[in-house]
């Protein structure tokens, strides 16, 4: 096998991560195996969005299939094609509404990851407005000749600038947000630190009062958890018009929706969510993608998930057509297919690579060694619907740990003895409880 060159700290995010279990925000690309008709299904709507279209998709799985994997694969792909991401774990504090600050701190862990091509990391929404300043200086530049020490440089570049701010107060809330970007501006033309910092705490959503914004900023409103959505949907639309190919927001963990165990609560967050999907699908926003991953449960579960809100189980039941190994990629859900044992077969070769490269450890295992591992394995957990991806990969890093830490225990013996007892997928750590009154109330 030719040697891997992997930066150490890809290398390291990546073992870390899968062995812990959890999916790395970086170096996806040197372990990623098939889902070639869904990255191609997602990637059509990047297309869309950057055509000033919009999309909304389900990711939806069983635990450990890979759900989050592709998000962040999708969020890799979109950021290196110029979008702005911005990602979130839905939890019982982030939510998609509520009367206590959830929706409200969604908002504010979105705005918090902002990343871009040049800011993967997240807190990109200053350089992204600094970047369109500079842009729009270039533009001037070379449209007109002018150079920014000429005399009537700051009027023409104040008034590109503000061409694109205009163009937004006709929206819902667009006065205001206009307003607060002019002040951006502001602070940013005569170098003023505390307008930058006030524009930029309102757009996050850090105001908790009127007031406070009024004084600061001179704007009536703020963000909050009735109003999130719609500043989400002017942020998409300014990126658009300053030379961004769009935005997408990806809501992981949507299963917390399906764990709100107050009845009225939950319906609540699916009508928000209905809400959401609606004004995506019918083309009312812009520029703008959502993509929400969860689990099988969290969708189907006819007594508390989503197809428990009529409305919403009305427009994602999947036709009756879709049968004998048929797929429609193009609905709004994607249902993540488990992985063949081919497919995990190419998996572990290809973690065998990473971990060469991260610990300069070459191994002797043949390809006749892992089928072994994938046999013992199937046969321990006792079905092959129950292998993921999670559980495979948690298992093989160990081995191979082992291994390289005990030089004279061989392949064999540790797949083969009796204490080699593979990570059982069990039952769904995603699911609730749902017992007979478990929603009773007085």
């Amino acid at each position: 096998m030719t040697a891997l060159k992997i930066p150490k700290r890809i290398s390291t995010a990546l073992m870390n991560s899968l062995s812990a279990g959890v999916v790395p925000r970086i170096g996806l690309e040197y372990v990623a195996v098939d889902r070639k008709e869904e990255i191609a299904a997602l990637l059509q709507d990047l297309e869309n969005i950057s055509e000033e279209g919009a999309a909304f998709r389900f990711i939806v799985g069983r635990y450990g299939s890979g759900k989050s994997f592709l998000l962040q694969l999708i969020r890799n792909y979109a950021m290196e094609r110029d979008f702005v991401i911005g990602d979130c774990d839905l939890s019982p504090e982030r939510r998609l509404t509520g009367t206590n600050g959830q929706a409200l701190g969604t908002y504010r862990e979105i705005m918090r990851n902002l990343s871009t091509k040049t800011r993967p990391e997240g807190g990109a929404l200053a350089a992204i407005l600094e970047r369109w300043f500079s842009t729009v200086q270039v533009r001037v530049v070379k449209e007109t000749g002018m150079q920014p020490s000429d005399h009537d440089f700051s009027g023409v570049l104040e008034g590109k600038i503000l061409e694109v701010v205009n163009s937004m107060e006709g929206m819902v809330h667009g006065f205001d947000f206009a307003t607060v970007l002019k002040t951006y501006w502001q602070g940013y033309r005569a170098n003023d630190d505390t307008m930058k910092v006030s524009a930029l705490r309102w757009l996050r959503g850090e105001y908790s009062t009127k007031t406070e914004a009024r004084n600061a900023l001179g704007v009536r409103v703020i963000i909050n958890d009735d109003n999130w959505y719609d500043y989400v949907k002017l942020f998409a639309k300014l990126v658009s018009d300053i030379g961004y190919k769009g935005m997408l927001v990806i809501l992981d963990e949507a299963v917390n929706l399906y764990k709100i165990t107050h009845k009225v609560s939950r319906e609540s967050n699916y009508e928000k969510l209905l809400s959401v999907f609606n004004d995506i699908m019918q083309g009312k926003a812009e520029s703008l993608g959502f993509l929400v991953g969860g689990t099988t449960q969290f969708v189907e579960d006819q007594r508390r998930g989503l197809y428990s809100y009529e409305a919403l189980r009305s427009r994602l039941m999947e036709s009756r057509f879709i049968r004998d190994g048929f797929r429609d990629t193009s609905g709004p859900i994607i249902r993540l297919q488990t992985l063949s044992h081919e497919e995990i077969f190419v998996l572990l070769t290809r973690l065998i690579g990473v971990y060469a490269a991260h610990h300069k450890y070459e191994n002797n295992l043949a390809p006749q060694d892992l089928q072994a591992f994938l046999q013992e394995t199937a046969k321990r957990l006792g079905a092959d619907d129950l292998l993921t991806p999670r559980e495979i990969v948690r298992d093989f890093i160990s081995i191979l740990n082992i291994l390289r830490q005990n030089p004279q225990v061989s392949f064999g013996q540790l797949i083969h003895g009796a204490d080699f007892k593979p990570t059982s997928a069990g039952a769904d750590p995603d699911s609730v409880e749902a017992g007979e009154f478990s929603e009773f109330t007085l």
